[in-house]
């Protein structure tokens, strides 16, 4: 473990609750310094981020950029922080997003007058709700990751239950049920591991890298693991657990459902990996196989259900549910070039999705329609607009030379090495995949111009701002993948060389 002696990722973690704290100082009418305050701070933590992953060190596979300091040491609680070569881009991912996710909200956000007025609210639960993402991806000690874990939760409430669309209390209660219901398992499970640690050790302790040591004896590594891995199911979704992911995504405001889809649904793959992997891999070998299956069906039930979906908000939603289980099976797999598939969909995951997201919320802000036999020609009216659409959606369905491509290449090569079954279930879901998004593609950009579609407006100003970064990063992370596998590199041999010991592929 290396550390800088500069407080880098404490900055990273919790500016953007110092920036809802200046928030709520403001006062609820400053409208515009409100908005000016939630950029600044997005902004540097973005900058600070790419700091960060320019501080790191690629040819070196463990935690870097470490920071620890007491926080309860009666019981073994500390505040401990790091990134590997694993987690390093989920930082930048993050910011990035939070950043877009502000210049989308610039405009009012909301279904109703008093949803719309509540600016300071809005901001306020926007940069906390990123201090608590931020904090999953670079917490080193259980307690305190559980603690960010939580923190997410409760501001995610807020902003789709508030600012959601119609069934936004249906929606918002369940994906809370849903989330809890894991969560308080993952409680148990790290109270057991504290106190498996004083049995072997005589001290508390919920350090990460300490617990990596621990010495578990059968059948404790598969119920541990099962009770983290619930909460992580719940998280990414895997099947059956995904049923709270469309009515969330749908519900949501589109700035929330860039984050929901764009990073909040990385916190379970990334906890697979962290938890999974790296502190139960005996437990993450007995469950594999069944979560392999798990990962098929989840791959071909939403590609099925995306083709048969009337609303677009709803056919990006079940592709995001496909797209993911596929990044799961590629854990489970778990060898050289399926993680890395894993490391690079992840990111590139967040980044189409996140266009694709936005891009359903120009429409329905052009047609205050998502039904996709309202819409018909629009590329006539909105050139730009349709083709900002095609290439984010050729980049979901994973053309070469955009960044869909390498991680779903990577994933599909690793699996077919494995179980070539698998891997050939896996690649019939993503035809489907393409099958469902050129389809609606086809059925809203093509065709005869609909009558109401014929005085659409293009893409200017705001949405291009938010839409232009993530495009170049579609085609720039498609035709230079090494940006990211090669500072993952030593940590992916790393757990590769874990994953080995306790291979269960046939």
């Amino acid at each position: 473990m290396n550390s800088t002696g500069f407080p880098l990722l404490s900055l990273i973690v919790f500016l953007p609750l110092l920036g809802a704290v200046l928030v709520l100082l403001l006062g609820r009418r400053s409208h515009a310094g409100i908005r000016a305050v939630a950029l600044a701070v997005t902004l540097i933590v973005l900058g600070l981020s790419l700091a960060a992953a320019a501080l790191f060190r690629p040819a070196e596979a463990g935690i870097q950029l470490a920071e620890q300091a007491p926080w309860i040491p009666s019981l073994g609680i500390s505040y401990r922080l790091g990134v590997d070569g694993f987690s390093l881009f989920l930082l930048p991912l993050t910011a990035l997003l939070f950043v877009i996710a502000v210049l989308a909200s610039w405009k009012p956000v909301g279904s109703d007058e008093a949803s719309r007025s509540a600016v300071q609210s809005y901001f306020f639960w926007l940069l906390l709700l990123e201090t608590g993402v931020l904090g999953v991806f670079a917490a080193l000690d259980l307690v305190l990751f559980y603690v960010f874990w939580e923190a997410m939760l409760i501001p995610m409430y807020f902003l789709i239950g508030r600012w959601g669309g119609e069934r936004r209390a249906y929606a918002t209660m369940k994906f809370f049920i849903y989330t809890m219901a894991g969560s308080a398992l993952m409680l148990v499970a790290i109270l057991a591991l504290g106190y498996f640690a004083y049995q072997s050790t005589g001290a508390w302790t919920f350090d990460w890298q300490t617990l990596r040591e621990l010495k578990l004896a059968w059948p404790a590594p598969l119920w541990l693991f099962a009770m983290f891995g619930l909460a992580f199911a719940v998280k990414v979704p895997v099947f059956p657990f995904h049923t709270w992911l469309p009515d969330a995504y749908v519900e949501a405001p589109t700035p929330v459902t860039v984050l929901l889809a764009g990073v909040l649904s990385k916190m379970g793959v990334y906890g697979f990996v962290r938890f999974g992997l790296q502190l139960f891999p005996e437990g993450l070998r007995a469950a594999a196989p069944w979560l392999a299956v798990l990962a098929i069906i989840g791959i071909l039930y939403a590609s099925l259900s995306a083709l048969m979906q009337k609303d677009v908000k709803r056919v990006i939603a079940y592709s995001s549910v496909a797209h993911l289980s596929l990044v799961v099976l590629g854990v489970v797999v778990a060898n050289a070039q399926s993680l890395a598939g894993v490391v690079m969909q992840m990111v590139s995951h967040g980044i189409y999705v996140a266009a694709l997201f936005l891009i359903v919320g120009m429409l329905e802000e052009r047609r205050g329609t998502r039904l996709i036999a309202e819409f018909g020609g629009l590329w006539k009216p909105a050139p730009l607009l349709g083709v900002c659409f095609l290439i984010a959606m050729l980049g979901a369905v994973g053309l070469p030379g955009l960044n869909g491509f390498v991680g779903e290449f990577l994933i599909l090569v690793g699996v077919f090495q494995g179980v070539r079954v698998y891997a050939v279930l896996a690649a019939l879901g993503m035809i489907l995949g393409a099958w469902y998004m050129l389809w609606t593609f086809q059925r809203i950009m093509q065709g005869p111009v609909e009558a109401r579609s014929a005085g659409a407006a293009d893409m200017r100003g705001m949405d291009l701002l938010v839409m232009v970064p993530l495009l170049v990063l579609i085609i720039v992370l498609g035709v230079f993948p090494n940006l990211i596998l090669v500072p993952a590199g030593a940590t992916i041999n790393a757990l590769v060389s874990q994953a080995a010991a306790v291979a269960w592929l046939p």
